[in-house]
């Protein structure tokens, strides 16, 4: 496969999974904000940014302002509009490694971005939520049912991998980051549509340490952090199969490989202990294992530039 459709499809997973995460966060968010008085706005919205790595040095920040930057600004790479854009634009490249089917639903999604942005400023942002997650899971039902499970495939679901360990990583920083309550562990929940999941198993109300067993260290539950870990390591390991008898090849496997054993062998109680550490080196391993898959699979060659002097200097 060529370097350049591989790129595409990894960040067309991504992309696509970067607007149905955001689009969760915000919703789950902006009902908290409206059904809870006691919540400080300015807070709450800063938090909010903070999980998306942004900062805002404005006074004070409402979720307006909020919105419109992480779900309707299109020049926004982070924002849902923009992710939906972007994941479009590579799909467009790589069109000969896609179903007919999943090509028309991103290229759907994106004609009905502008109409959809409209509709939300008249009637609020829900229904433009609502409408990412559909079409986010009608992207995710097709890439799973029309694709061979081929290195294009590998690629999608490796983009798709990373960016859900580094959205979840995000949340659970931004909760241990101030002092919770249950509420505020139900909306984390819910931000990762994991809050049914969660009382299925568990049958008991949400504190830190459950939420984070579960979202870390859940072996079942596919936007667990243990659980993308492990896709994605199957993944690499199929686009790079070993080829000596010791050790595995590959850097960017290498990487989540640690990861994922740092989580799978630490009890719950070792985890909670010194947690933002944890998460951070969770993260940090995350984007290491995406710039490692960028130069292996990824890399590209600058283009032959012809100089007039050195053609000259050689006749």
């Amino acid at each position: 496969m060529l370097s350049r459709i591989a790129e595409s499809l990894y960040w067309v997973g991504r992309y696509v999974e970067r607007a149905e995460d955001t689009a969760r966060i915000l919703d789950v968010h902006i009902h908290h904000l409206l059904e809870d008085a006691s919540v400080e706005e300015d807070v709450a919205c800063r938090a909010l940014l903070g999980v998306m790595g942004i900062t805002d040095a404005s006074d004070p920040v409402d979720i307006n302002r909020v919105t419109e930057r992480l779900a309707f600004d299109a020049s926004n790479g982070t924002s849902i509009r923009g992710a939906l854009v972007a994941a479009r634009e590579n799909a467009r490249g790589a069109q000969e490694s896609l179903s007919s089917e999943l090509w028309e639903c991103l290229n759907s999604t994106y004609n009905s971005l502008p109409s959809q942005v409209e509709r939300a400023a008249r009637a609020g942002p829900h229904a433009f939520f609502s409408f990412v997650k559909e079409r986010s899971a009608m992207i995710l039902g097709l890439t799973e049912a029309t694709l061979s499970r081929d290195d294009g495939w590998r690629f999608v679901v490796l983009g798709r991998s990373l960016e859900r360990i580094d959205m979840t990583t995000r949340l659970l920083m931004a909760c241990f980051g101030e002092p919770c309550g249950p509420s505020e562990w139900v909306t984390t929940l819910r931000s990762c549509g994991a809050h049914e999941a969660f009382l299925r198993t568990y049958r008991r109300p949400a504190n830190a340490s459950s939420v984070a067993e579960f979202l870390l260290l859940d072996r079942l539950f596919p936007r667990s952090a243990f659980h993308a870990l492990g896709v994605a390591e199957e993944c690499l390991a199929a686009l790079e199969p070993r080829s000596g008898r010791a050790g595995l090849e590959g850097k960017a496997r290498n990487i989540l490989g640690r990861a994922r054993t740092q989580l799978e062998f630490r009890s719950v109680g070792e985890l909670i202990a010194e947690l933002p550490r944890h998460l951070d080196q969770l993260q940090a391993a995350c984007a290491q294992a995406g710039e490692a898959v960028a130069l292996r699979f990824f890399h590209h060659t600058k283009a032959i530039e012809w100089s007039l002097e050195e053609a000259v200097g050689h006749t």
